[in-house]
């Protein structure tokens, strides 16, 4: 019996003044009969800044950046970023 280890992506928050997108994946182990065999709740976590590539994300993380991130708010961003990078 081969087990996989799958992650899917269960929770999708945008946070912050700069609306950073936060994701959360639920590790799930899956054996050859894609019975999930591990019970849920281990999860992982990572955040996106609205200068990031999210080209390799999932689609709906994808459309909640093409949605929210506006130049504007890129441009804010950007600002905010390089005025604090001497600190």
């Amino acid at each position: 019996m081969a087990l996989v280890e799958k992650s899917v992506v269960d929770k999708i928050e945008i946070v912050g003044e700069f609306k950073h997108i936060q994701v959360r994946l639920d590790m799930k182990i899956i054996d050859d009969s894609t019975n999930e065999i591990k019970s849920r709740g281990n999860y992982r976590r990572y955040v996106l800044a609205p200068t990031a590539d999210v080209s390799n994300e999932s689609d709906d993380v994808k459309n909640i950046a093409n949605a929210i991130w506006t130049d504007e708010i890129k441009a804010a961003y950007t600002e905010y970023r390089d005025s604090i990078s001497h600190l």
